[in-house]
């Protein structure tokens, strides 16, 4: 079989994973490590026996697909530029910062016809693949995301940094459209949001609730997820790869429980048999997998054989604008619930704006007496 040449832009942290995994792939040639710091682009080209290059124009016409793993804020002008070239790429998460721009690399990888995926690892975690095919339709959903201060991505907020993972998973779960969104966040080591909480309703009735942290003080990453569904429960555990399902039986799901109404044996019954049998748990066996080398053969078989891949950039898009209309929603928060008082993730004084048709007037002084 001919091997797939692929390069890594990015050199960092996540780019230094990609490129060790690809290297390993016996279908793929990693023709290059990209990035314009020499220290980084040597030190990973050295650890997975790769060339490595100062900008990725360097390897035009060489490669046949490429991971895109820079900051966010470069991710725009260099997957615009590579798919113009019909390189089809894996872009890792969030696609763009902002709307525009996702909406013009989805564009642009749709006319040529080359594949966009996005880095939404967490669709490969295999406590969540094992749980979607046991959940039915969603009604409620709650996620909690939370991690100490790494210092990474400080060039985007937390919403685009932890959230959109849940974001992503949330819009695979539920179908409906989105009708409404609340939230609100708290800008600490800079001026982008380090902690935020939305909820956000869909048009079938489905609520979700999302909170995500990056100053967590607690030791260990909280990565968690629980989903209601009429038929029962489901709870996910991302960073120990867990997932468990509650079922309820036929009486629960028949209305015909009524606690209240049992005397005090029957009411024991019930409580020393909860969790056996009037709510059966049943832990869900999780294969032990690499998500991001699941993630990463995804695409290159997307490549090979000119299909979508799981996340496409359409996807990504779409988990973008929900992560935007966030972000608005905590933009407009309001600290003191009144106009005039703090708002936004700096709790920033209110301007007061002249508001209607003639808005760019400018107030007089007043007459002295």
């Amino acid at each position: 079989m001919t091997k797939l040449k692929l390069a890594v832009i990015g050199a960092g942290h996540l780019g230094r994973i990609h490129a060790r995994l690809l290297s390993q792939m016996d279908d793929v040639e990693l023709l290059g490590i990209v990035d314009p710091v020499p220290a980084a682009r040597d030190s990973a080209a050295a650890e997975c026996h790769a060339p490595a290059y100062a900008d990725h124009s360097e390897l035009a016409g060489r490669i046949d697909a490429a991971v895109v793993a820079t900051p966010t804020r470069h991710h725009h002008a260099v997957a615009l530029d590579l798919l113009r070239h019909n390189v089809p790429l894996l872009v890792e998460k969030p696609l763009c910062d902002n709307l525009a721009q996702a909406d013009e690399l989805v564009e642009t990888a749709r006319l040529r016809g080359v594949v966009l995926q996005v880095g939404h690892i967490e669709r490969f975690n295999p406590a969540f693949l094992a749980a979607q095919a046991r959940v039915g339709q969603p009604r409620y959903v709650e996620a909690v995301r939370a991690s100490g201060y790494t210092g990474r991505s400080v060039d985007i907020g937390v919403v685009f940094d932890l959230m959109i993972h849940d974001i992503d998973l949330l819009l695979a779960l539920v179908a409906a459209p989105v009708t409404r969104v609340s939230a609100m966040g708290l800008a600490v080591m800079g001026r982008h949001e380090d902690v935020a909480q939305a909820r956000v309703e869909f048009a079938d009735g489905a609520v979700a609730n999302l909170s995500a942290s990056r100053l967590s003080f607690n030791p260990a990453p909280k990565r968690q997820m629980q989903i209601w569904s009429e038929q029962g429960f489901v709870a996910v555990d991302f960073g120990n790869r867990s997932a468990a399902v509650v079922s309820p039986n036929e009486t629960i799901l028949r209305r015909e429980m009524d606690f209240e109404s049992l005397d005090m044996a029957g009411r024991t019954r019930v409580k020393d048999r909860l969790f056996s049998d009037v709510l059966r748990v049943e832990s869900l066996e999780i294969p032990a997998t690499n998500a991001l080398a699941d993630e990463l053969r995804d695409f290159v078989d997307a490549v090979r054989l000119h299909r979508e891949p799981r996340v496409t950039g359409q996807q990504g898009r779409d988990a973008l604008a929900l992560a935007d209309a966030i972000l608005e929603s905590i933009a407009e928060h309001s600290w003191q619930g009144a106009a005039a008082g703090p708002i936004g993730p700096l709790a920033s004084p209110s301007q007061n704006t002249l508001r209607g048709p003639h808005w760019h007037a400018v107030a007089q002084p007043r007459p002295a007496a």
